[in-house]
Formats: C-alpha cells, sequence, structure tokens
C-alpha cells in the first residue's frame, strides 16, 4: 500500500476533512484537518481514522502508522 492509496481510502471516508499522508517505507504519517474532530479527545480522533485502515494493519501492508488529526482551528494554532 503507499501513501497515495491510503489518502484515497480516508478521503472517500473522511469527505469532510482535508488529509495528507507520507510514507516512508511501511511507515505512515496522517495528518487529517477538519471540524468533525471537535470535542473529540485524541484518542478518539486517532480511533476514528484507525477503523479505516485496520484491515491493512492486520495484513501487515501498513507496519506502522502515525496519526494527528486537528479542527482547522487546532491546525491554525500549530503555526
Amino acid at each position: 500500500m503507499d501513501a497515495e492509496m491510503v489518502r484515497e481510502r480516508l478521503a472517500s471516508a473522511l469527505t469532510d476533512c482535508d488529509i495528507q499522508v507520507e510514507n516512508d517505507g511501511n511507515h505512515f504519517l496522517v495528518v487529517a484537518i477538519g471540524e468533525r474532530f471537535a470535542g473529540m479527545s485524541r484518542v478518539k480522533k486517532q480511533q476514528l481514522i484507525y477503523g479505516y485502515l485496520e484491515d491493512a494493519l492486520a495484513d501487515g501492508s501498513i507496519h506502522a502508522l502515525t496519526i494527528k488529526a486537528f479542527t482547522p482551528a487546532e491546525w491554525q494554532s500549530r503555526s
């Protein structure tokens, strides 16, 4: 599985979010930005995204996954 495949899978499931994916071998970094994350804990945000990639993690297509999810306001405050 490559970064574009991961991005497409997440973008089709999280249509209201901006999804960015970086790949370093089998380690992926997912950055998701969307209002849907408002009021969610960091763990809940990660669980939501993890659920859409669970099969790829289980079969080894994705060896490691780092998830960073933000509301637009949280993302802006990082800069």
